[in-house]
């Protein structure tokens, strides 16, 4: 019997059997990369673990990837691995790269990998990095990151340790590296967002909460002869605008429209600060330019660029004597003997500008008189066009329905047909006072 011998005999180098064996390990960590993707899509892990790999594979001495901020139109280190921690986070703290500069601008802008062997022989190369850190960059592949919505950055690998130079060969190994990471910093990236979309809502409905809880437990207030009704609707969940209700020590209604200068949670918390405030100095006072002055006075300790717009009325509600002090608010509306009068009181400043007195405005109203006190919402609002409603049509309005009992909640109405199909950029705040409607 025959040995089986007869075949042709094929012999390899030792040098290609290496190749292989390499070939066969660089793809055994592709797949443990593909699996480290779909294990989590918690962003700082997911990256960390990646490149580390990427450095292994590429037996480099250093990798990075720098995520394309689109706000600033730069380039920033998001991931920075190279030996020394100190280095890395000198890198992601004070490195950043516009689009075009260096050698990752130039990949970001061109959509194009490179190989270089010599960096101080590339026009392109921006030594900052080097010179801050104390890291010596000799060679480097530099790969786009690109997903479905465009650039996502740039990732890079440093020094390989055992040659002089990347190949061909390493490009094509760290670009289907890459190819894999864009997708899973597009995804943990998503991810991320909707967590901290999820944070920002349940931070935004604890506020509405708890800012809600600061208003009147009940939008209407019933004294002698004097009907006060309020809406308050606010631009997102949490709102600048405020109104409140307060019986003084000498049994006055004081009644209070306001409008602070931030939104969201910053504007809650102002808000809260502005009526616990406003409620300890009128329950001790009825005169409105002190509770002004006062509040001002609070007030002024508050951040920079944080004030407040207010109209404070204090009623005697035996005899309609209505005292009030404005602090740069709009005016008001009062309709009296079928006649709509627009009453632009003498004012002071907005609350937590500058130190200053506020003045007093005295009017007595007849039975079946109202007032309409406004935030800028509501003459503010705008349709589809781009055009504001303006407070001359709201005038007009109320001259055409001044009748109707039902007048606030129309006007309510009225500004929602306006801009209608809009995102309402402004909260909306309407106070009506009705004397001699006991």
């Amino acid at each position: 019997m025959k040995g089986m011998t007869d075949g042709p005999t094929i012999t390899v180098s030792e040098e290609f059997l290496k190749g292989m064996e390499r070939k066969v390990e660089d793809l055994k960590t592709l797949m443990e990369v593909s699996a480290i993707i779909s294990s989590t899509l918690d962003f700082n892990e997911l990256i960390t673990l990646v490149m580390e790999k990427a450095k292994n594979i590429m037996e480099a001495e250093g990798c990075s990837i720098l995520l394309y901020n689109a706000e600033t139109n730069k380039l920033e280190f998001e991931v920075a691995i190279c030996g020394e921690e100190s280095t890395c986070d000198i890198l992601k703290k004070t490195v950043t790269l516009d689009i075009g500069e260096g050698i990752a601008g130039w990949v970001a802008e061109n959509m194009q990998p490179l190989i270089i062997c010599d960096v101080k022989q590339d026009p392109r190369f921006c030594g900052d990095a080097d010179s801050q850190t104390g890291f010596q960059t000799r060679s480097m592949i530099a790969v786009p990151l690109i997903g479905r919505s465009g650039l996502i950055g740039v990732a890079e690998v440093l020094n390989p340790k055992k040659k002089e130079c990347f190949f061909e060969y390493d490009s094509e190994i760290f670009q289907a590296l890459c190819r894999q990471v864009s997708i899973a910093i597009e995804n943990s990236l998503f991810h991320r967002e909707s967590i901290q979309r999820e944070r920002h809502k349940q931070e935004m409905d604890l506020a509405s909460v708890l800012q809600r809880s600061f208003l009147p437990e009940s939008p209407v207030m019933q004294k002698d002869d004097l009907h006060v009704s309020a809406v308050n609707i606010s631009a997102a969940k949490v709102g600048g605008d405020l109104y409140d209700f307060v019986v003084t020590a000498d049994d006055k209604a004081g009644v209070l429209i306001g409008d602070v200068s931030g939104k969201g949670i910053s504007g809650a918390l102002y808000m809260a600060k502005v009526i616990s405030d406003f409620r300890n100095i009128a329950l001790v006072s009825s005169s409105p330019p002190k509770v002004l002055g006062r509040l001002n006075s609070v007030l002024s300790s508050s951040p920079r660029g944080m004030f407040l717009t207010a109209i404070y009325m204090v009623v005697d509600t035996v005899t309609g004597a209505f005292t009030i002090s404005a602090a740069g608010h709009p005016p008001f509306i009062w309709i009296t003997g079928g006649e709509v009068k627009v009453m632009s009181v003498q004012s002071g400043p907005p609350l937590g500008i500058i130190p200053t007195d506020y003045p007093a405005t005295t009017i007595s109203l007849e039975r079946g008189d109202r007032l309409f006190l406004l935030t800028d919402g509501v003459f503010d609002a705008k349709n589809s066009d781009g055009r504001r409603l303006e407070f001359d049509n709201i005038v007009k309005f109320i001259t055409r329905h001044k009748n109707e009992s039902r007048l606030k909640d129309m006007l309510v109405e009225y500004v929602g047909d306006f801009s209608a199909g809009m995102e309402r950029a402004d909260d909306l705040t309407i106070v009506e006072l009705v004397w001699g409607a006991g």
